[in-house]
């Protein structure tokens, strides 16, 4: 018993040893990547496309053979130009989905039933049909995971690209220089939105309208902050008005957008904290506080 208590308070002391330290050193590491983000990075040469795998392909013709509405297709297609990739991996997720949905209850039925011998009753056939289903929805849940991944990471990066933009149209650019510009820096180098305003401003050199490249991005992104920024752009151009000045309130009003969300996802903290308050730390201080009473009364009654 005196062992069991010394091991927990040692470890107890280590935790907090641990959790008192890893602020600093977490905060110095984010500090050096963000430093590392500023160094010049070398330019990667041009490079052909490479030849797609064989798998890749093959996966492809399997995901043809999902026949689904041209406005599911349609659907997840937005979906996955919005998470990344390309159009023309459509077929391919598809083939993701087949293939999860066959693998995943082969496997338990070979790895599983076959290996011990079991029978094919009906639980076993219902947790192969959950398994059918899980294995056709997994891909959809991962997609769905990093779109919104994607879109915060947007939303997060579009103030500090607008500043940018202020700063580069104040400087005397213009705005397909001062577009051309911000994706150029490279805290930047990786950034969603840096690259779709990179393929904006190429479709621009390409003779598209500008506007209708930014409505483009906008549409691939899938972000109501893009589509107002875009808006915003369209409106300054026609009426003439302050670029700067637009491009400087409208990065306030999304800063403040950003701050009011982590001001309400704070004060949801409060009532999170409700169920693994009653969950798991009521039944320990009950246990810790009325444990010795009852030790005590029930030494008293049976004497």
């Amino acid at each position: 018993m005196v062992l069991a208590i010394t091991a927990a308070v040692f470890i107890a002391i280590v935790l907090l040893t641990v959790a008192a330290i890893y602020p600093y050193l977490s905060r110095r590491s984010v500090v050096q990547g963000r430093l590392d983000k500023f160094e010049v990075q070398e330019v990667s040469k041009v490079e052909l496309v490479s030849e797609t795998p064989k798998w890749y392909d093959q996966l492809g013709q399997l995901g043809r053979s999902l026949k689904l509405s041209p406005k599911e297709q349609g659907k997840y297609t937005k979906l996955l130009v919005a998470a990344g990739y390309k159009r023309e991996s459509l077929f391919v997720f598809f083939g993701c989905k087949i293939l999860l949905a066959v693998l995943l209850p082969g496997a338990f039925v070979v790895l599983y039933v076959m290996a011990k011998g079991l029978e094919l009753n009906r639980m076993m056939l219902l947790v192969t049909i959950m398994l059918v289903i899980v294995g056709y929805l997994a891909p959809s849940y991962w997609l769905m995971r990093q779109y919104n991944e994607r879109k915060l990471k947007i939303f997060h990066t579009l103030p500090d690209i607008l500043d940018l933009l202020t700063v580069c149209v104040d400087a005397g650019l213009s705005m397909d220089a001062a577009l051309i510009k911000t994706t150029e820096v490279p805290q930047f180098a990786k950034d969603p939105l840096a690259m779709e305003i990179k393929v904006a401003s190429m479709e621009t050199r390409a003779g598209k309208p500008r506007i209708e490249s930014l409505k483009d991005m906008a549409e691939r992104t899938m972000v109501d902050d893009v589509k107002s920024f875009v808006t915003m752009l369209a409106q300054t151009e026609r009426f003439g008005t302050s670029l700067s000045q637009a491009l400087t309130v409208h990065a306030d009003t999304l800063r403040t957008k950003r701050r009011q969300l982590a001001e309400e996802a704070a004060a949801k903290t409060t009532i999170k904290m409700i169920f693994p308050l009653i969950l798991f730390v009521f039944p320990a201080l009950l246990v810790v506080i009325l444990g010795p009473a009852y030790v005590q009364i029930s030494k008293t009654l049976f004497k």
